[in-house]
């Protein structure tokens, strides 16, 4: 389906992939692991380390599904969570860091996010949403000086359960004061857009993270734009400092 922007009056975006260029990250750490290999140029390993990610997402995102549906997912990243803690305080014994800060560097924020999203605060209330801890997102986006741009944060323990459910969408929702139906939900991959459809909200998806053409177009994303920065140009062309054109791929949105 088309988008129908005059329904959207909220907007909600997922973190790593899509705001957060978190692949390239994952990217630079396999690269220089398989750099390491005998015969291995540092060209060669960072295409093997992308082609490798590019795959990965895929099962990744159907665990995910599978977790959902059995009423997993939130175990997992509670446990995921502790695992974390609990190598945090083996590196530190005494004590003398503070554990919840352990991720220090944070990711490089997606080209044009910054921008786009201090333009479309002015027009919409925002918030992010995430499998990732709640936490390690409001340091992100304290790091790049956006975070009071956002409503809510939603995070892996936010709602009993996380996405492809509809419920940390629909807690968002509430934290904006809008109906699902009224929000926008942005995201990299299928279990973004699974999320807003269940919610009943629109999706748009963006292909400079995770999740594929192919994938997003089977999963019915409502339109799909190569970057999330070029959804300021379908939202408020007028506000587009950026220059940029939105994008939207030949037969997504029908």
């Amino acid at each position: 389906m088309a988008l129908d922007l005059p329904r959207v009056r909220a907007l909600c975006f997922d973190v790593d992939g899509t705001i957060a260029d978190t692949d390239d990250h994952i990217v630079a750490q396999l690269a220089a692991c398989i750099a390491r290999l005998p015969l291995v140029s540092g060209r060669r390993a960072e295409r093997l380390a992308r082609q490798g990610v590019m795959a990965a997402a895929t099962p990744v995102n159907a665990a995910y599904g599978l977790l959902d549906r059995f009423g997993l997912d939130t175990q997992l990243s509670r446990l995921r969570e502790r695992i974390s803690a609990s190598r945090a305080r083996a590196a530190d014994p005494a004590g003398t860091r503070n554990i919840q800060a352990a991720d220090q560097v944070p990711h490089d924020m997606m080209a044009g996010v910054k921008e786009m999203l201090v333009a479309l605060a002015t027009f919409y209330p925002m918030s992010t949403i995430s499998t990732g801890s709640a936490p390690r997102v409001e340091r992100f986006l304290e790091h790049y000086g956006v975070r009071k741009l956002f409503a809510a944060v939603v995070g892996s323990q936010t709602t009993v359960r996380m996405k492809p459910s509809p419920d940390p969408l629909l807690y968002a929702a509430a934290a904006m004061g809008v109906e699902p139906a009224a929000c926008l939900m942005i995201g990299d991959t299928t279990v973004d857009i699974r999320t807003g459809i269940a919610a009943g909200a629109q999706t748009v998806g963006v292909l400079c993270g995770f999740g594929t053409e192919d994938e997003l177009v089977r999963a019915n994303a409502g339109m799909i734009l190569r970057t999330t920065s070029d959804l300021l140009a379908v939202l408020h062309p007028a506000a587009d400092a950026l220059g940029k054109t939105a994008s939207p791929q030949p037969g997504t949105a029908s």
